[in-house]
């Protein structure tokens, strides 16, 4: 079976994203991990489903590249949207629905896309790290030159440790510059560092707005990948709304594979 699929990234964040509205495409967890395969598939963090809904304009369906369906992906919900403007889905604002709810996004006239993440409720803070849910769980740990972290072992250190059985973490090791941030993130169901992570920059982004006990509700936020932007509402301590990841997304190409 052939199967067209096109290639986009988020400041570095790579994705498959393959037309299903039709519903008849089904990939085994397997087909999925050898898709997303930088030596044996076409290579990527993760693989997405564009998929028909009668309420909204499409389904986001999110696999890791790990072949297991995924919570929120952020900067995947960014790619898709680009990918739905391609497909005439999408004009300049959209709403579609995810596996954490109903996301809106917003297509800006320097081509960047902002994209509405769920609210953030509440978090808690270990030590002085701080554990977060901004669509999927995330460890955020505050350091100096996090340019010379080792972040795959120490990501991983965290990501398999009991405390975080069975699902595992995402792990970001954040650095304040000034008033931006610069931000590594270790994704479980990648197993490794990727360029760029947008539920992670989000949770950064609230953390330290947490951290330094700031009315600060936008960050400048720096990445291995590139530059996105986190802007929120917040509403005494514990509570986080109307949440904005805007950045690039880039679609690289499109092509057909055998399965």
């Amino acid at each position: 079976m052939k199967i067209p699929f096109y290639k986009y990234h988020g400041t570095g964040n790579d994705f498959i994203i393959i037309d299903n509205r039709s519903l008849l495409i089904n990939l085994s967890t397997d087909q999925i991990r050898l898709l997303c395969d930088r030596h044996f598939g076409i290579g990527a963090d993760g693989l997405m489903f564009i998929e028909k809904n009668t309420s909204f304009a499409f389904t986001m369906k999110y696999y890791n590249s790990d072949g297991k369906e995924s919570t929120m992906c952020g900067n995947g919900g960014r790619c898709l949207t680009a990918f739905a403007k391609e497909l005439g889905l999408v004009t300049e604002k959209v709403q579609f629905n995810a596996i954490d709810g109903i996301h809106e996004a917003i297509i800006n006239e320097n081509d960047t896309i902002s994209l509405k993440m769920t609210d953030v409720s509440d978090f808690k803070i270990i030590g002085n790290n701080y554990l977060i849910n901004t669509g999927s769980p995330h460890y955020v740990i505050f350091e100096s030159e996090v340019n010379k972290i080792d972040v795959y072992k120490k990501g991983a250190e965290i990501r398999y440790s009991s405390d975080f059985e069975p699902s595992g973490v995402n792990v970001n090791f954040v650095e304040i510059i000034n008033d931006e941030l610069f931000v590594r993130t270790y994704e479980r169901g990648v197993g490794n560092e990727t360029l760029s992570c947008g539920t992670g920059v989000t949770a950064s982004a609230i953390c330290a707005s947490i951290k330094m006990n700031t009315d600060k509700s936008s960050w400048d936020i720096k990445t291995l990948g590139g530059n996105l932007n986190v802007r929120f509402k917040k509403a005494g301590d514990q509570s986080f709304t109307d949440i904005w990841l805007t950045g690039p997304a880039t679609f690289v190409f499109k092509g057909e594979i055998d399965i």
